[in-house]
């Protein structure tokens, strides 16, 4: 590789040209190309697979051939709705697909490949074998190769080997893909492409579109869990008392077992979860947010820390020269050309030295005097604070320039930092122009030792117009906000300070912050902005915050925010920032609006929250599904309910209101122990049900006895168990809002019209014979419905959560 990268030097540019056309179809032929799958979604047969082979559908796939064999087709209408159910959740996860894959198009990073001499940008699946790819500030390695170029080119490697430390690249030295330029510029050969690549399986497993590991998954899958635990004996219970001990006739035994069975799987669960979370993803995604992993959507809502850098996230990424202050009788021209050079020598400038390049463009005499052919360039680092360069002019002589903090490249108590601070104070970005000793070596840590203080140049910094309302939204929202940034501690204060941020005026210098982790929590917790602050430090601030319990998102656009971005429980990149950060982030904007944080966090929590309801109302009916088919078993009696009724009482009192509740609007901040919460209100809820129906149902037994008429039992059971569970929807729905009132009424006109139309009382086999029982079934209703308000107030009292009560109930 090294013989090759001499062979296909261009004389007159003194690089190499890279591979030409020809050779580039060469490899392209023998499948030599970066061919690592798309990672942003499941595919449409996985899709199709996880929605359709679920342990619920295969158990109710059993269930609903038996009732067509057996029973009216009436009965076996609870098929028909898991089949319609499974559709809307594949059509739902296959338009989230399709959003994120358009995104992911848009947002996709695409290195600068040298080929023919000439630099292109590229997707990442055309590199091929060889490609010559370019490198600067941000950009991260998306294959293995070998350095061909570098200046003062330092690629941190820590993703992948947890080394902290930068790495010097020298021509001949590997380059692992998955790693990052923190400074300098070069190019290096691709000399393992493909799942070859050494970082190519970790980042396909980074990236995927997932719906796992986030606690209401999780929550939900232990839910099942429980509910197949008492499902089993309790099935075959059931089945052992309608079949053999009462003998009953077998088709109606058998309608009568499914019917008990089937309620007691919360099949719709996993499907509005699902559903929730995709039409998330797409809502998001209209407002061009790339979620690159679904949990992130929950996991911004549970945020109680932001922690934002003020650069690209605060500020717009340009800034302008509104002043140049030379310093000890310095020429203003001579300055200038200076600058200049210093900016025609960097490839890849920052949004500092771009604004100096636009102030004072090269080519204005900046070859003269003070400028020269750069005889070495010092690229600016994040951990350094400064960049610089040495020109060599014409007689030989070698002048070294650094530009960049100038509290770091001053002494401390120089008279100019006076200055410096009042420019800062007024939120304005200021960096120091001085000159090397003689001989000094840029590189040297006593460089800026001995530089003479030759100018100052000040930046004005664009604030975002949207800002100010997105931290007075977090602060509305009881969320933290935590300014961390490189910039002089001063300037970040008042760039806040300008936005209303609480705290701003107590601006913290990070470098006379305490290293010890506990001390440093305590700092963070008391602090709000902190200037000065190096790359390393801002990951040793996420993790003080997370050992304090905090649950912490970071948002950054540049390379110094790759580590933090990384380690934070959600990390937030903006679309325009470096390819490195966009890499490692779970969120992408890319509108590159900080405005946009609050619709994540907006849908976070209406997913959270509405999930918990209709979670609520999926395991009532579970619980008094169980409840009833055990006090079956043990009264010896028969199964009150045909798969109709439930099918009926289901459809009004969970499917449907379930289906509008779990994607409503939502802003109640998400809350953890989201097992514990749904179980302290559905058991109750399940067990009021179930006991006032067999109550009702066991009147009925004794009022009808001699009749024969179990289906005047069975109506009346079905009476007290469709209010009763819609006096706990009613409960869930608040609270209330014109629309929910009219779901809730909705539900009960539609089950009124069943009880009056007659071919639905048919069709449904329901038909309330006589007064007395119908109201007894009512009166028992109304008993439950007073003892769920009981139960839930008794529980809202116990939990003692904040806010009012209706809707602590639910969320």
């Amino acid at each position: 590789m090294t013989q090759r990268a001499k062979d296909d030097t261009d004389p007159g540019l003194g690089r190499a040209t890279g591979l030409s056309t020809a050779e580039v179809a060469e490899r392209v032929a023998r499948g030599e190309v970066n061919d690592v799958p798309a990672r942003n979604s499941r595919s449409t047969a996985d899709i199709v697979r996880a929605n359709v082979f679920t342990r619920f559908n295969a158990i109710i796939g059993v269930l609903w051939a038996i009732v067509l064999l057996v029973a009216p087709i009436q009965d076996s209408l609870f098929g028909f709705v898991i089949i319609a159910n499974t559709g809307i959740g594949i059509v739902q996860e296959l338009r989230a697909k399709k959003t994120l894959e358009g995104l992911a198009v848009i947002g996709e990073a695409k290195p600068a490949v040298r080929r023919d001499g000439a630099t292109a940008a590229i997707a990442t699946s055309e590199i091929v074998l060889g490609d010559l790819i370019e490198l600067g500030p941000g950009d991260k390695a998306v294959v293995d190769g070998e350095t061909v170029e570098a200046d003062g080119l330092e690629v941190d490697e820590s993703l992948l080997t947890g080394e902290p430390d930068p790495v010097l690249k020298h021509p001949g030295d590997p380059v692992m893909s998955g790693s990052f330029v923190v400074a300098g510029s070069g190019a290096f050969r691709a000399t393992r492409v493909g799942r070859e690549a050494y970082a190519a399986q970790l980042a396909e497993e980074a990236s995927r579109f997932t719906l796992v590991h986030s606690e209401l998954r999780i929550g939900i899958s232990t839910i099942l869990k429980y509910v197949t635990w008492m499902m089993v004996p309790t099935a075959i219970g059931l089945i052992i008392s309608q079949l053999v001990v009462k003998q009953n006739d077998f088709k109606n035994a058998v309608a009568r077992t499914v019917g008990g069975i089937t309620p007691m799987i919360p099949e719709g669960l996993v499907l509005l979860t699902s559903v929730a979370f995709a039409i998330g993803v797409i809502r998001l995604g209209r407002k061009q947010c790339l979620v690159q992993e679904l949990p992130a959507i929950e996991g911004l809502a549970r945020v109680d820390v932001v922690c934002l850098d003020k650069t690209g996230t605060l500020t717009e990424g340009g800034m302008d020269v509104t002043e140049l202050r030379p310093l000890g009788g310095a020429d203003e021209s001579s300055v200038r050309r200076v600058l200049a050079a210093l900016g025609a020598s960097d490839p890849r400038p920052n949004a500092s030295l771009q604004a100096i390049v636009d102030a004072y463009p090269h080519g204005d005499g900046a070859g003269d005097g003070d400028g020269g052919r750069p005889a070495r360039t010092l690229p600016f680092s994040s951990a350094r604070k400064y960049s610089g360069a040495a020109f060599e002019d014409g007689d030989g002589t070698v002048t070294g320039w650094l530009l960049g903090a100038p509290d770091v490249l001053l002494p401390e108590g120089d008279p100019t930092l006076a200055d410096v601070d009042r420019l800062n104070e007024q939120g304005l970005r200021v960096l120091l122009l001085a000159r090397t000793a003689d001989g000094v070596d840029l590189t040297a840590p006593e460089a800026a030792a001995g530089a003479t203080a030759t100018a100052l140049v000040v930046l004005e910094q664009r604030l975002r117009p949207d800002a100010a309302a997105t931290l007075a939204y977090f602060a509305e929202q009881r969320v933290a906000t935590k300014v961390i940034s490189g910039d002089n501690a001063v300037s970040v204060g008042a760039v806040a300070g300008k936005l209303g941020l609480a705290g701003a005026d107590r601006a913290v210098d990070a470098r006379r912050l305490p290293s010890e982790k506990s001390e440093l929590a305590e700092a963070m917790e008391a602090g709000t902005v902190f200037g000065r602050v190096t790359p390393q430090q801002k990951r040793e601030m996420v993790a003080a915050l997370q050992s304090r319990g905090h649950t912490v998102a970071m948002t950054g656009d540049g390379v110094n925010d790759v580590l933090a971005l990384k380690d934070a429980d959600i990390g937030v990149a903006m679309g325009a920032g470096s390819e490195a950060t966009r890499a490692v982030a779970q969120i992408v904007l890319l509108n590159n609006s900080f405005a946009t944080l609050p619709s994540v966090v907006a849908e976070g929590r209406r997913v959270i929250g509405n999930i918990t309801r209709v979670a609520t109302l999926f395991l009532t009916k579970t619980v008094y599904s169980v409840l009833l088919a055990i006090l079956v078993v043990c009264f010896q009696v028969e199964y009150p309910f045909l798969p109709r009724h439930l099918t009926l009482l289901s459809t009004l009192t969970i499917g449907v209101p379930a289906f509008f509740l779990a994607l409503a609007p939502n802003k109640e901040r998400a809350r953890p122990h989201f097992v514990r919460r749904v179980m302290r209100y559905s058991i109750p809820s399940g067990v009021i049900a179930g006991v006032t129906t067999f109550v009702t149902y066991l009147l009925a037994r004794q009022y009808y006895s001699g009749t024969g008429s179990l289906g005047a039992e069975t109506s009346a059971a079905t009476l007290t168990l469709f209010l009763v569970t819609i006096w706990v929807l009613a409960i869930i729905a608040r609270p209330y809002t014109w629309w929910r009132i009219g779901l809730v009424v909705a539900m009960v006109v539609a089950f009124l019209l069943v009880l009056a139309v007659p071919w639905l009382q048919n069709f449904f086999a329901l038909k309330l014979v006589g007064s007395v029982l119908p109201w007894t079934a009512v009166v028992i209703a109304a008993v439950g419905a007073v003892l769920l308000e009981l139960a839930w107030r008794w529980v809202d009292h116990r939990t003692a959560n904040a806010g009012p009560r209706s809707t602590r109930s639910v969320t």
